[in-house]
């Protein structure tokens, strides 16, 4: 019963990553019926949950992951989903919950480092995003820290670096090209930034063609700019590797 439950807490994670509510949320509870101490199937139906409306659902689906193994994403996830209902205290409660669990892990030997980077970039002080991160790329790069350091980067203002980190993470040619929504949000809002708005637009487009309820704070701010950049000129959108300008 647990390997099938992780094979179904994997199957609902793979739909998930394209958008799909419903079968992953069908996925996740099939592996907590067969094994209920799945902890990333409970944390994958709160992600489900909450793309469903269903938000007490979800709440509690976090709630209970996160007792069964508390992990600093969790308390990062469950802290965004309070931050997104406008419960800025519960958010806090929870962030402050990462916080204390990242110290505990690292008093143990563990890298919690990217999670932090991430939390730092967008909830708290994004030079230390960046200094973490910095050093997190210097002993294990790849395609997650990638995204993590090139965000951080944008958050503490430095676009131009951040941008070759975001394309790292996302160009094939670059060894990137998974399609990941967070990712292509990233890149997205950084070259909006550096006025590269066409390929902004293109990036920002993909993020909710691949997942449309990726995140409950950062799917508000992805329409909202694509709003904002407005319809595309006739100009062909420019491919990675041609120069971009601005076209609107």
């Amino acid at each position: 019963p647990a390997e099938q439950a992780a094979w179904l807490q994997r199957a609902g994670e793979l739909a998930w990553e394209r958008g799909d509510r419903e079968v992953a949320l069908r996925h996740f509870e099939a592996a907590v019926r067969l094994d209920p101490d799945q902890r990333e199937a409970l944390a994958g139906e709160g992600r489900a949950l909450a793309a469903l409306g269903r938000t007490s659902e979800a709440l509690n689906a976090y709630q209970v992951a996160l007792a069964k193994q508390p992990t600093p994403q969790y308390a990062l996830e469950l802290g965004e989903l309070y931050e997104s209902l406008g419960l800025t205290q519960a958010a806090r409660v929870q962030y402050d919950t990462l916080r204390a669990l990242t110290a505990k892990d690292t008093a143990a030997g563990v890298d919690d480092e990217l999670v932090l980077g991430a939390f730092e970039a967008d909830h708290g002080d994004a030079q230390d995003a960046v200094r973490r991160l910095r050093a997190e790329w210097t002993r294990q790069p790849g395609i997650a820290v990638a995204d993590a350091l090139g965000w951080a980067l944008h958050r503490a203002g430095q676009d131009e670096e951040a941008l070759k980190f975001a394309s790292a993470a996302t160009d094939k040619v670059h060894g990137g090209g998974v399609r990941d929504a967070l990712y292509a949000f990233h890149r997205g809002m950084i070259e909006r930034e550096l006025e590269k708005f066409a390929s902004a637009r293109r990036h920002l487009q993909d993020a909710l063609q691949i997942n449309p309820y990726f995140s409950p704070l950062q799917v508000p701010l992805t329409q909202a700019a694509l709003a904002a950049l407005g319809e595309p000129s006739n100009e062909p959108p420019p491919t990675d590797k041609e120069p971009q300008e601005k076209t609107s």
